[in-house]
């Protein structure tokens, strides 16, 4: 017997699988139809989107409606939410780096700064406040990287020489503490920007070394014992804005005109007869304020409404009638009431520059 060849039609095979195969196609679809239309696949993509919303974070009242998932555009909602958790979360980590480079301390019961500080070099920022510290420690010097020190209302009576050491300070902040003098040193701080010693009640001068302070902007002396404007201040050339009221001017400087950025100036409550004419050469000067009881005689050009300054001149002062003052009762310190009335005042400059116009008040 001799062997028997078969002979197949491949052709005709792929055909019969190609029918299986589409035939296949169809009932997978047809059960994936199902499947989607049925309560469990509706259930699976729900806890689906449940588990999700639980990683990453998401609250249920933003997936949850009446107790039940709300599935509609629920993705884009996840999505919307997702990313503003993630920004919440980036500014939380922000602020929390930016808090390991400040320190706070505040309350009576502190009498001086704790041993931990000296460690902790890396601090950009002290804000200390409403203690009775009295004395700054040296060691201040190794804080290279600070930018902001801010230690008002306290009992500082001196501040250490070692200050000029902080090339990086850009804000000291000094204000009603009980300072007499200040270190020609400071003036080694040439980046400082902003400068505030007032309420110290008893500075009378301030060193000429602080004419090298070329980036001062800002400057507040008031509520102190100058008899003049100090010879530094008139060298900071950045100036813009000096505060020297509550003191005892009782004339201004005639090269006050050498400030050609100042734009404010306040003098009210000190002992001034006159104005200038050299305050009209002041190209940027916007707002002076002065108590004007004592004043004989000032230029016209300050009340010309050509100008761009705007003149304020508290002849019945507000500081001098307020009920702070006439309540028997209230006996504050000296630096309560300057601090009261500093408040006072500044509060209404505020509220006459967010009318728009400043008014001329004469009377």
């Amino acid at each position: 017997m001799g062997h028997q060849v078969i002979i197949f039609d491949f052709s005709a095979i792929r055909g019969m699988w190609e029918i299986r195969v589409k035939k296949h196609k169809e009932q997978q679809k047809k059960e994936q139809e199902r499947l989607t239309k049925s309560s469990l696949e509706k259930i699976k993509q729900e806890w689906d989107i449940m588990l999700d919303c639980r990683r990453k974070g998401i609250p249920q009242a933003v997936y949850l409606k009446n107790g039940f998932i709300e599935t509609n555009n629920i993705l884009d909602k996840i999505e919307q939410n997702s990313l503003l958790f993630k920004k919440i979360a980036l500014l939380n980590e922000t602020e929390k780096e930016r808090n390991r480079f400040i320190f706070q301390l505040s309350g009576e019961n502190w009498t001086e700064f704790p041993d931990s500080l000296k460690e902790q070099t890396h601090l950009k920022e002290w804000h200390v406040n409403n203690t009775k510290i009295a004395t700054i420690p040296a060691y201040i010097a190794l804080f290279q990287e600070l930018r902001i020190l801010q230690l008002s209302s306290n009992q500082i009576t001196d501040l250490p020489v070692e200050i000029g050491c902080l090339k990086n300070l850009k804000e000291l902040n000094v204000s009603f503490n009980h300072l007499k003098t200040v270190p020609p040193e400071l003036g080694n701080c040439e980046n400082l920007e902003k400068v505030d010693l007032s309420g110290n009640l008893e500075l009378i001068e301030l060193p000429f070394e602080l004419s090298n302070l070329k980036q001062v902007t800002y400057v507040d002396v008031s509520a102190n014992k100058f008899p003049s404007i100090p010879i530094c201040v008139l060298r900071m050339s950045s100036l813009q804005w000096l505060d020297i009221s509550s003191n005892n001017l009782k004339d201004l400087p005639q090269d006050i005109d050498r400030l050609e950025e100042l734009q404010t100036l306040l003098l009210q409550k000190n002992k001034l007869t006159y104005l200038p004419q050299s305050l009209v050469n002041l190209p940027k000067l916007s707002l002076l304020v002065v108590s004007g009881d004592d004043l004989v005689q000032m230029p016209t050009a300050i009340c010309d409404s050509t100008t761009g300054l705007k003149f304020i001149s508290l002849k019945d002062n507000p500081l001098e009638t307020t009920s702070f003052q006439e309540t028997e009762e209230i006996t504050e310190s000296d630096h309560d009431r300057e601090l009261f009335e500093k408040e006072f005042m500044k509060a209404y400059i505020t509220d006459l520059r967010e009318r728009g116009d400043l008014p001329m008040l004469a009377g």
